[in-house]
């Protein structure tokens, strides 16, 4: 049996253990950080969740060791490749993915990188003095000249295109016009949590994007169960409340009498006779004369005739300018 160094299986036993006893355990990776970076990101986030870096093949080791007990964790062996970490943490996935996102920021390029999106100097002045950095700048394609005592940028220049290798040149220029095309930072590759494993594309989302979908899928599922009249412990209230407003509409229709309807039934009836009331030719009763002059006049037939008749010319206007038209055309068409 071959000799396994001690540092090793103390390595493998330490990831075990933070393995085991996290509830969340991830797998984030290192690429591009330096040492420095690493260890102030490591001490940011000390107080809830444990970083240790390792030998992808200890790592594997151990994920297949503690998956005996918590079964699903060896689907985190995929992520492991390059540069990596094992995290273990209370948080879960998805803070943990925000937490690791705030640990990300602007990076100068280094030779032979892939540019992550297109890299570009804008047009205008730059903070140098007339130099030779002016050659520089023209070197790598920049459009740079010297105009009115000052290093200026004819136009604004693409010049790493996405996804294209950044050169030597290009990568020592960059830093000097202050432009820092990476981002280097803890990369949340997968995160396991109670036998699921969710990856990079399921955590980057809003925060509140599945608060917001649970919210609207309640708020149309209450919609149709009201819809089609479907009892459930939140829809009887809302049932019962329509299903009352319907009986009273009915019974005032149907002039039913009860408790409820009474009164509106009577001021329903009140109503009838007062307009009834109007186009009789003498009232004795002087009640009834004192609430009818207390009513708003109707409006005289005058006044009716007044608010059609422009209207009335409006379409006589359009039905005018509609045969001059026709006219027009049959005078154009022979």
């Amino acid at each position: 049996m071959a000799h396994v160094a001690a540092w090793k299986k103390e390595t493998v036993s330490d990831l075990k253990r933070i393995m085991s006893d996290s509830p969340v355990v991830a797998i984030v990776g290192l690429e591009g950080i330096p040492g420095p970076q690493i260890q102030k990101m490591r001490a940011e986030l000390r107080d809830h969740a444990q970083i240790l870096m390792a030998k992808n093949t200890l790592i594997k080791i151990a994920l297949d060791e503690v998956a005996k007990s918590k079964e699903g964790l060896d689907s985190l062996e995929e992520m492991v490749a390059g540069q990596i970490a094992v995290v273990g943490t209370r948080l879960n996935p998805f803070r943990l993915f925000r937490e690791m996102e705030a640990t990300k920021t602007p990076a100068p390029a280094k030779a032979g990188s892939t540019a992550p999106t297109d890299i570009k100097v804008e047009a205008g002045e730059t903070p140098f003095p007339p130099g030779p950095i002016v050659g520089e700048l023209q070197k790598v394609g920049i459009p740079a000249a010297i105009e009115g005592g000052k290093i200026v940028i004819r136009k604004t220049k693409v010049l790493v295109n996405e996804g294209e290798e950044i050169s030597e040149e290009i990568a020592k220029i960059l830093p000097r016009l202050e432009i820092f095309p990476m981002t280097v930072g803890l990369d949340l590759r997968a995160a396991y949590e109670d036998g699921v494993v969710y990856h990079r594309e399921i955590l980057d989302i809003p925060e509140d994007y599945y608060p917001s979908m649970l919210a609207a899928a309640a708020s149309n599922a209450l919609s149709l169960g009201l819809w089609i009249v479907y009892p459930t412990p939140e829809t009887m209230p809302l049932l019962i409340a329509k299903a009352h407003g319907e009986a009273l509409n009915l019974a005032v229709e149907a002039a039913i009498p009860t408790k409820e309807s009474i009164k509106m039934l009577l001021a329903k009836a009140d109503a009838q006779m007062l307009a009834l009331a109007s186009h009789a030719p003498q009232l004795s009763d002087e009640r009834l004369v004192a609430r009818m002059a207390a009513q708003p006049a109707p409006e005289s037939s005058e006044e009716r005739k007044r608010e059609v008749e422009p209207e009335e010319k409006e379409e006589k206007e359009e039905k005018v300018s509609e045969e001059e038209a026709a006219a027009g055309l049959s005078a154009l068409f022979g």
